[in-house]
């Protein structure tokens, strides 16, 4: 990645390429459950377009931000469940 930034996804750092959304920096980083429904399933990204809000986020201490219309900037905290 020539053109890439840092990002901490759950207290640990990762390298995106610049222009990436953080549903893809989240799941590039091998996390596949971004939260857990009241009745306990694990949700991830199902629409990729903040229809579904299986992408829900924590984004620099801001909770229910949808990381699929959410582009990754340069040192941003994400906290996924």
């Amino acid at each position: 990645m020539t053109d890439s930034i840092e990002i901490n996804i759950n207290g640990r750092p990762y390298r995106v390429a610049r222009g990436v959304t953080v549903a893809a920096a989240i799941l590039q980083a091998g996390i596949t459950s971004f939260f857990h429904s009241p009745g306990g399933e694990p949700r991830a990204p199902l629409c990729g377009m903040g229809v579904c809000y299986g992408c829900m986020v924590t984004i620099d201490g801001e909770k229910g931000v949808l990381a699929c219309q959410t582009m990754c900037r340069k040192g941003m905290e994400v906290v996924t469940e």
